[in-house]
């Protein structure tokens, strides 16, 4: 029911709001029929009605001009009480609205003295204007509190609309920051994405490029072998790079057309485009494998694609060692190149530095997990530990 009224206040505003200072009018008008219950000689009604007339009609103007309003509204309060009309809350009926809406709107300072003011005004009607000398507790004391009364009421809605305003003001620049924050993620999640498909490949179609060159004068046939391994390296780099960079048009396409997240069950073929380029990787799992969440899967493929990456960049040897230990909890993974013997690539980066690094550190982290990189006694060797789900 309150939901119904609602709407047809929101439709029909100033219907409303007549109808309110009618209903006004006629419990003000009751309030001037107050003193003939009980008074021998009680004031003529027209005065009553006349006043009550102009002050309903004054509150038409309380929403642009509060202040003049009251003052008016005030004054004609003063007349109804000097003419001998009981201070009632019945009879002050548009002088509380009044003062009720210059608080709502009003700063604090301003709706403090025009409050005071205004129990002011009334204390005054009631202890020199009023002819009848009505008590002091009906004709002062009570008119007064009814007064402070509706301006702290005022006051008080005022105070927890503004406190309303400040928290839906505070919670849409939480979401607002939350929303930014969440972009941030995103943006970096794609550039792992591409950093780990585009180093992973390109690494990839280096090493068989110049295997191929390598072996082009002495075997033919195996160089024109590479050459199709490369080919198929290049269309996998396509691939993967159109389904990472369709993500961001997800907005307005459909992502059928995008293939699935790698993950660990896509482990052989990796190891396999490694061997085609001269790496031979060899693959230990201990433990019964375990289910592992989406999340996890793919940061456990990544990083073990990146640090392989890494050997074939970076490291003067060609086996690498690749083991996965499952746990009731957690999945370890232990990538080993054997370059005691060996020495870096010419050219190539230090170990243990740049982007391929720290891309795996901020998956394992992402996942839950820990990620440590660094010189071991069988070679340069990154260990990683993954939970089997992702913490929150």
């Amino acid at each position: 029911m309150s939901t119904s009224w609602q709407a047809v206040a929101a439709r029909r505003p100033r219907t409303v709001e007549f109808t309110a200072l009618l209903l006004l009018f006629g419990t003000t008008v009751t309030g001037c029929l107050v003193p003939s219950w009980g008074t021998p000689a009680p004031p003529a009604l027209w005065p009553g009605i006349v006043l009550s007339a102009f002050c309903c009609l004054a509150l038409l103007r309380r929403h642009r001009n509060p202040l003049p309003v009251l003052g008016f509204i005030t004054a004609l309060t003063m007349a109804e009480g000097a003419v001998g009309y009981l201070m009632t809350p019945l009879l002050m009926g548009p002088l509380m609205v009044s003062l009720y809406s210059v608080s709502l709107r009003a700063d604090r300072t301003t709706a403090r003295n025009a409050s005071l003011l205004a129990a002011a005004c009334i204390v005054v009607t009631g202890l020199f204007l009023d002819p009848f000398s009505h008590p002091v507790l009906l004709g002062v004391v009570n008119p007064a509190a009814w007064v402070l009364l509706s301006a702290l009421l005022g006051s008080y809605v005022g105070v927890r609309r503004t406190y309303a305003a400040d928290r839906a003001e505070q919670a849409e620049r939480a979401r607002e920051e939350e929303a930014r924050h969440h972009v941030v993620q995103e943006r970096m999640r794609i550039a792992r994405e591409l950093h780990d498909i585009v180093a992973h490949h390109l690494a990839l179609a280096n090493a068989q490029a110049s295997t191929a060159a390598h072996l082009y004068r002495t075997h033919p046939d195996k160089a024109f072998e590479m050459l199709d391994s490369l080919s198929t390296t290049t269309a996998d780099a396509l691939r993967e790079l159109k389904a990472t960079v369709g993500v961001l048009r997800q907005d307005t396409e459909t992502d059928q057309g995008l293939a699935p997240a790698p993950g660990l069950g896509q482990l052989p073929d990796l190891t396999a485009s490694y061997s085609a380029a001269g790496l031979d990787v060899g693959v230990t799992v201990s433990g019964p494998p375990q289910p592992l969440s989406p999340g996890v899967d793919l940061a456990a493929f990544r990083i073990i694609q990146e640090a392989l990456t890494n050997v074939t960049k970076h490291a003067a040897t060609g086996h690498a060692d690749v083991q996965l230990r499952y746990t009731a909890h957690s999945l370890s993974l232990t990538i080993t190149n054997e370059t005691a013997a060996g020495t870096p690539r010419a050219g190539a980066a230090e170990p243990g530095r740049g982007f391929g690094l720290m891309g795996m550190r901020e998956r394992a982290q992402s996942a839950g997990g820990t990620l440590t990189a660094g010189p071991g006694p069988e070679g340069f060797q990154v260990s990683c530990t993954l939970p089997l789900q992702p913490t929150s």
